[in-house]
């Protein structure tokens, strides 16, 4: 996504789309979604989870190893990836 800066008169619709109440809002266009269709939904490719901040205590050694093996992402990032793999491996 783009960090740049929306220009004033968008920035003044999408404010007024935000105001207005759900009833006024026309979705006629849009197709209901079936119970069945919710029934498969899965979290797309893009999703973006909710960042929590917490206090972990880790290795100093493992700290380490991402810090140097993270290449483009954060270390950070490298042991959400690696933990979310593992969870998502223990769901199976």
């Amino acid at each position: 996504m783009s960090k740049k800066a929306l220009s004033p008169k968008l920035q003044d619709q999408l404010n007024k789309l935000a105001a207005l109440p759900d009833d006024q809002i026309d979705t006629n266009d849009i197709p209901e979604a079936s119970s069945e269709a919710w029934l498969h939904a899965r979290q797309p490719g893009l999703y973006r989870p909710i960042k929590k901040p917490v206090t972990l205590r880790l290795d100093a050694d493992v700290v380490a190893w991402f810090k140097e093996h993270a290449q483009d992402r954060g270390y950070q990032t490298e042991i959400n990836r690696v933990l979310r793999r593992y969870v998502s491996e223990a769901q199976a």
